[in-house]
């Protein structure tokens, strides 16, 4: 591993803090610039923040209500099953 593929293996480990906000001003600025620099860097930085995006939406929503019938229904059949073994 290179030099600079060593640096950006140190930013990307930094990056998943920095989109959770747990890195202090200073480090944000420098994990920042090195974005602005590094295409690689930004474009895995815009896919992390994408997932969690995602993510954090799709834990937000609920199921319809048809769907979370089926789901408890299914549930209690496992849990019958279970107890009568």
């Amino acid at each position: 591993m290179s030099h600079e593929q060593q640096d950006c293996a140190d930013y990307l480990e930094r990056i998943v803090y920095l989109i959770d906000n747990e890195l202090d001003e200073a480090d944000c600025s420098v994990v920042r610039l090195h974005l602005e620099e590094c295409g690689p860097c930004l474009q895995k930085y815009d896919l992390e923040r994408t997932v969690k995006q995602i993510v954090a939406r799709s834990c937000s929503e609920q199921a319809p209500d048809g769907l979370r019938q089926r789901v408890l229904v299914q549930l209690r059949e496992v849990q019958v099953r279970i107890t009568e073994a």
